[in-house]
């Protein structure tokens, strides 16, 4: 028998109790599953995975090398087949490729993909950062949402704007749309929001000013974030669930006709 406020409970009627009641969740639909932070967790074991992973297409190059005193890193095989390259032809010849030629799922790849180490660092010191915290208030399956979503986001941005033969890749397209959703997140909670900015204001320095940084995947996954965000936050909680899956179907539709509108427009000219 277990000490209960009012006398003493069985352990079988104490488990049974825990099974009929529902657990709590937060403003956003989030349960505390979020806090374990697991798919904050997997995303960063995933990229992890597929550095080491590109090194070995290279015959264990691609870790190092390049810029930034040798650890940024250089392009591999698997960069070759997983980055977002709008229609282009590789300088040894062969079949023209990228997202305009069809392979759509460049889109997708490329957010987990990095240029040696320190590209790698610094984006899954972000995720960790910033990922546990969103994942524990709006819950696993709307942070994985919102982080897929908004990397599709940054990378259609590249292929809109970017060179059509510029390879891009990396994890920072959905790591700014995490910036970019914290901001309706803190506010719909009556959190103060200056901490966030300066860091935010930072970040937005380095894309325009530092050589080789993709400014159309960050301002696209920023921007994507802040949609997303604002549709979890603020979804009123009694058709909370219908109306989030609705944003993010609808911003979903809403990147893929931009997709096919420019896909036209580059296999036209």
């Amino acid at each position: 028998m277990r000490d209960a406020s009012v006398g003493h409970q069985c352990p079988e009627c104490v488990a049974e109790g825990r099974r009929t009641v529902r657990p709590a969740r937060t403003a956003f639909g989030g349960t505390g599953v979020g806090a374990q932070g697991y798919v904050t967790k997997t995303l960063i074991g995933i990229n992890v995975l597929l550095l080491i992973a590109a090194a070995a297409t290279a015959g264990g190059g691609g870790l190092v090398g390049g810029s930034f005193g040798g650890l940024g890193g250089s392009s591999t095989p698997l960069h070759r087949w997983g980055a977002v390259i709008g229609l282009a032809t590789y300088v040894d010849g062969g079949p023209v490729h990228g997202v305009g030629a069809g392979e759509y799922y460049r889109l997708f790849t490329a957010m987990f993909l990095h240029y040696g180490v320190l590209h790698l660092g610094l984006n899954m010191w972000a995720l960790w950062m910033l990922g546990r915290q969103l994942e524990y208030a709006l819950g696993p399956v709307r942070f994985l949402a919102l982080y897929l979503i908004s990397g599709l986001g940054g990378n259609v941005a590249v292929y809109l704007f970017a060179r059509p033969n510029a390879a891009t890749v990396g994890a920072s397209t959905a790591i700014f749309g995490l910036f970019g959703a914290f901001l309706p997140v803190l506010r719909r909670l009556g959190r103060d929001t200056s901490a966030l900015l300066p860091v935010l204001a930072v970040n937005l320095v380095f894309t325009f000013l530092v050589p080789g940084i993709s400014i159309a995947g960050h301002l696209g996954g920023l921007a994507t974030g802040v949609v997303i965000g604002f549709g979890l936050a603020y979804a009123p909680q009694r058709s909370r669930t219908a109306i989030q899956v609705a944003v993010c179907v609808a911003y979903l539709a809403l990147l893929l006709l931009l997709v096919v509108v420019h896909t036209a427009t580059l296999t036209r000219t």
